[in-house]
């Protein structure tokens, strides 16, 4: 067998597989020998059917795939000791008119090759990392909330200023029907919330919802529409109320902060104050850092310049599925996916230079903390070693559940790498401005 290689360019080449008869003749014979052996033909002794019948039924059949079997294995040792790097799959070049009748056969496959190219982590860009400040707004705001809801909740006949109402916000013609409770103080203008005073369960409030509320993306959350639909909404919608409450706020003595931290962890106001900040800062940071990992991840992929053997890949992704697709759908899909791609390889190429493969002890260890962490929600903040080690076991014999921790396992180590190696502007912004950040409507 001879295997040969043409560059086409630096992304495409061409595998030319020459297969002789000597390749292949000595298994063809011995696997149509071993159907002569089990072949059950009618007028003929089980093992005594002429070798020119099995030739004639079953040659034909026996010697493609015999033949194939030669070409994958030696099509994929010849890629492994070449040391090639494709994207997707060897496509075999299609011959209408293929001969299979003669002895010796030539076949030719196109590659796509991995593109030659660098990531430079610490190039400039304009990534921003952002820390969240639980400002002294948010404070009171938790402050409050926790105290109205450890508070008493009393139902009440008519709306009253400081009450809480529930209902239907609707609009058939955008399909707006969701049931939600809010504080009459949400609305933008005191004029809105004076529309509620002296109503009734069942009475109907009609508003509009332009200027509704001070963020319009308080829209999403009150009314259950996208973000691409909020901003600048202008609709009328109704509000059916179905009940009406006030709280008494709950006081704010050593009896609940024992409820809400336990006994004498938190013995003050300003020590709640200053326990919420942290929890809530430990939370924001999680929330910050998946901006950050996904900005980064952005900024690579608009930044890092190479290219695809696109045309290669058209034609890979219209034969991969399980079903084929047209070159319409396969340039659509391809469209979709490119970024993905694209990032795949850049990612590839951070944690070969980077050394950041993921080791078993890397897995077990972080599997370890997450276990530790659910039990210890659960109550259990002293568990053994061996009670520990056995869910890790049992969690690590989960290939599923071992690729999900692997993902997460790698996202940590990324995220590391690039708060060490990317330059990337610092701002401490409070929890509504990140959200702004969030939708790309915040600027530097």
């Amino acid at each position: 067998m001879n295997i040969t290689r043409n560059n086409v360019d630096a992304l495409n080449a061409v595998v030319t597989v020459e297969v002789s008869k000597s390749d292949y003749a000595e298994k063809v014979e011995k696997v149509l020998a071993d159907y002569r052996k089990n072949a059950a033909i009618p007028g003929f002794r089980k093992g005594a059917v002429p070798m020119s019948l099995i030739q004639k039924q079953y040659g034909k059949a026996i010697l493609l795939e015999e033949v194939n079997k030669l070409l994958q294995d030696n099509l994929n040792k010849y890629l492994v000791e070449e040391k090639l790097d494709i994207l997707g799959n060897p496509l075999p070049k299609v011959t209408e008119d293929f001969n299979w009748d003669v002895e010796d056969y030539k076949f030719e496959f196109e590659l796509g090759l991995a593109p030659e190219f660098t990531v430079d982590l610490s190039a400039k860009n304009d990534v921003v990392q952002y820390k969240i400040i639980a400002d002294d707004k948010m404070l009171n705001d938790q402050v409050a909330r926790i105290q109205k809801q450890y508070g008493k909740l009393i139902a009440k006949d008519t709306v009253e200023e400081g009450n809480d109402v529930s209902g239907i916000f609707a609009n058939s013609d955008k399909d707006i029907n969701n049931r939600t409770t809010l504080s009459l103080d949400v609305f933008a203008d005191k004029k809105t919330a004076k529309a509620f005073i002296g109503k009734k369960v069942g009475d109907v409030v009609t508003l509009k919802t332009k200027g509704l509320f001070d963020d319009d993306h308080k829209l999403m959350d009150f009314l259950a529409v996208g973000h691409d639909d909020v901003h600048g909404l202008d609709i009328e919608v109704t509000f059916t109320i179905d009940e009406v409450t006030t709280h008494e706020p709950a006081v704010l003595d050593q009896e609940l902060f024992d409820k809400l931290f336990g006994p004498k962890v938190v013995t003050s106001v300003a020590e709640l104050k200053a326990k919420i900040k942290e929890d809530a800062e430990k939370q924001f940071t999680q929330q910050a850092d998946q901006k950050f990992l996904n900005d980064v991840t952005e900024s690579l992929i608009a930044n890092t310049k190479f290219d695809l053997p696109a045309g290669f890949l058209k034609k890979w992704i219209q034969s991969a599925g399980e079903n084929p697709l047209s070159a319409e759908e396969a340039e659509a899909e391809y469209a979709k996916s490119e970024n993905g791609l694209r990032y795949q390889l850049i990612e590839g190429k951070i944690i070969n230079e980077n050394g950041l493969q993921i080791t078993f002890e890397d897995l077990k260890s972080y599997t370890t903390e997450i276990i530790k962490k659910q039990m210890a929600q659960f109550g259990q903040m002293d568990p053994s070693d061996e009670d520990v080690q056995g869910i890790v076991a049992r969690v690590m014999s989960n290939q599923d559940e071992v690729r999900r921790l692997s993902e997460q396992v790698m996202n940590e180590k990324m995220l590391n790498l690039f708060k060490d190696k990317v330059k990337a502007k610092s701002k401490e912004v409070s929890y509504d401005e990140f959200i702004k950040a969030m939708y790309g409507e915040l600027k530097h």
